[in-house]
């Protein structure tokens, strides 16, 4: 999620592009793009949802935040918060709008993946600071998916690499 025009807004973007080059089996890698409605039915037909976007969280630029977007205070292990809640960008317009119209089924799980900005003016290249986090973005990234796989899936077996309507998936606006 994000808009690429605005520097490091675009982090998830940024994110998004270098794992639609990885070997993903049954995962779909999406940028959403600012139309919010076009990622209503990825969030349905997933059983879990990813997000990549800039958040807020007081710490300092550069900081990598992992959480689950009914928490907003859980992050990433090496980026804990003071105590104030975290927030995607973004990504709350998304799950506000999947709830509002109504979803044909219950929210997936999702969890986000931000990164304190340093700078949210016109841009299309990412801060020096914010650049720096991304390749550990990614890295990260493939991580939550490979440990969600790992995970016995509801009829009780391990997730396979085969295409699986109800698989992971990372999302990017633009």
């Amino acid at each position: 999620m994000g808009n690429v025009l605005l520097s490091d807004d675009g982090i998830g973007i940024h994110a998004v592009r270098l794992l639609q080059q990885q070997r993903l089996p049954g995962v779909t890698v999406a940028e959403i793009g600012t139309a919010v409605l076009h990622g209503l039915s990825l969030v349905e037909a997933a059983s879990r949802v990813l997000i990549i976007d800039a958040a807020r969280g007081g710490r300092p630029p550069g900081t990598i935040y992992q959480f689950e977007a009914a928490e907003g205070s859980k992050h990433h292990q090496s980026a804990p918060c003071s105590g104030s809640r975290m927030h995607s960008l973004h990504s709350m317009s998304l799950l506000e709008v999947f709830q509002v119209l109504g979803p044909r089924r219950p929210l997936p799980p999702v969890t986000i993946i931000g990164v304190e900005p340093a700078s949210l003016d016109y841009g299309l290249t990412l801060s020096p600071v914010v650049a720096a986090a991304l390749a550990r973005v990614v890295e990260l990234a493939l991580q939550t998916v490979l440990r969600w796989r790992a995970e016995p899936s509801s009829d009780g077996h391990k997730r396979t690499g085969a295409l699986n309507p109800t698989c992971p998936h990372f999302s990017s606006r633009s």
